[in-house]
């Protein structure tokens, strides 16, 4: 299992706006991705929004990463403070009920 994760700082206030474009676009995009198993974004108090997508091979996770950033790029750019972030590797721990 693999996880690719992209981080920003968002423009506060604008939580509502980022998961509206992120629903309309992104998830079409790295769903879309071979070996795709989960997508989840993270909306932190001091605006820093991390998104993990999960995959079952690591060039999905390199993938989905190349995908993203070219997305964010063209569709969040006035809701971003500064340059997006991606980085991607094997989960080594992980849980489920």
């Amino acid at each position: 299992m693999y996880a690719a994760l992209r981080q920003v700082k968002a423009k506060p206030g604008s939580a509502d706006e980022l998961a509206r474009r992120i629903r309309k676009g992104a998830i079409s995009i790295i769903s879309s991705v071979p070996g795709f198993m989960g997508y989840y974004v993270v909306y932190a108090p001091d605006d820093t929004v991390t998104a993990i997508s999960v995959f079952n091979t690591v060039e999905g996770a390199d993938e989905s990463n190349r995908r993203a950033m070219a997305w964010i790029d063209k569709n969040l750019g006035p809701l971003m403070l500064g340059a997006p972030t991606a980085t991607a590797g094997p989960v080594i721990v992980h849980s489920l009920p």
